[in-house]
């Protein structure tokens, strides 16, 4: 019964159906498609999806309010906390832009004045700590500042302390010591530049109308190097500013930076336009530093020459 059903002309007539289906333009046009086209579709497809379900959400969930205001902006600037965390974020930024240049000066000055030929293996070894994560490193450093860290331990054996200290993470201080030796490639770099550009014969005339090594620096090369020092300074400070995942780990309540409470805004307090008045005010802030800075030492160039 079951041969005369496969051999009956409705089976039959069904079969073709199936074979000339599969071997019509459309079924074998699909099966060209790529894993690669399909990928790239979805992506385009995706986000479209999440603009109209987010559209939904607002329109059916939410209520935006569209008045024009600078009311967030007075709350930026006026509120004691949000007043408070900026003016720590700038003590903290330019802190560990004094300290990161204090540590990279030296650095760079050995390698342009006596690297020799070995220079580029030099900054080959700076940049060694980058091949970790910037995640891994502040958690490192969470690790070293401990209760029962390394610095703690490292201390009381050699009787400096008699019990560890809780001084040392969960503050301002762990967040620039973390945040100096994050960013201290990054102060090298231009200050090594800098001094490279430095013309020797300068030096070295210097030396010969009696100047000793210490003055020739102070009177050549330090003031030839200092646009390379504000380079690094400004590539120090303009980040660390706004950094947000050091104070979250290290930092602790005394700790918090502004970038910590535009998160909160953006976050758990779901209020978008204070925390972008945040934003922008803290740009605008690091924004006047920064051409400050740049006039300053335009002028300082302009009454040397």
């Amino acid at each position: 019964m079951t041969a005369a059903a496969e051999g009956s002309p409705a089976r039959r007539m069904t079969r073709a159906r199936r074979n000339a289906l599969l071997q019509s333009e459309p079924v074998q046009g699909f099966a060209l498609i790529s894993p690669t086209f399909l990928y790239a579709l979805i992506l385009l497809v995706l986000p479209i999806l999440v603009v109209i379900a987010h559209s939904f959400w607002t329109q059916n969930y939410l209520t935006i309010d569209r008045t024009f205001t600078l009311e967030n902006y007075r709350i930026a600037l006026t509120e004691p906390i949000y007043r408070d965390l900026l003016w720590r974020s700038l003590y903290i930024s330019l802190m560990v832009s004094f300290f990161t240049v204090v540590l990279a000066y030296p650095i760079a000055y050995f390698i342009s004045f006596h690297g020799g030929r070995h220079k580029s293996l030099w900054l080959f070894l700076i940049t060694i700590p980058f091949w970790t994560s910037y995640l891994l490193r502040v958690m490192s450093w969470k690790v070293i500042l401990g209760y029962n860290g390394v610095l703690n331990s490292g201390l009381m054996g050699l009787g400096i302390i008699d019990e560890p200290s809780t001084a040392l993470l969960y503050n301002s201080t762990a967040v620039i010591i973390t945040l100096t030796h994050a960013w201290a490639a990054f102060a090298i770099l231009p200050i090594f530049v800098s001094l490279e550009k430095v013309d020797r014969t300068l030096v070295e005339a210097a030396k010969d109308l009696g100047d000793g090594p210490l003055r020739s620096f102070l009177r050549v090369t330090l003031p030839l190097s200092v646009p390379g020092i504000i380079s690094a300074a400004l590539i120090v400070m303009i980040p660390t500013v706004g950094d947000y995942v050091t104070p979250k780990l290290v930092g602790g309540k005394d700790g918090v930076m502004i970038a910590n409470a535009i998160q909160a805004q953006f976050g758990k307090a779901s209020n978008w336009p204070l925390g972008a008045a945040l934003s922008v005010t803290t740009m605008l802030i690091v924004t006047l530093i920064a051409g400050t800075m740049v006039l300053i030492i335009r002028a300082a160039q302009r009454l040397a020459r």
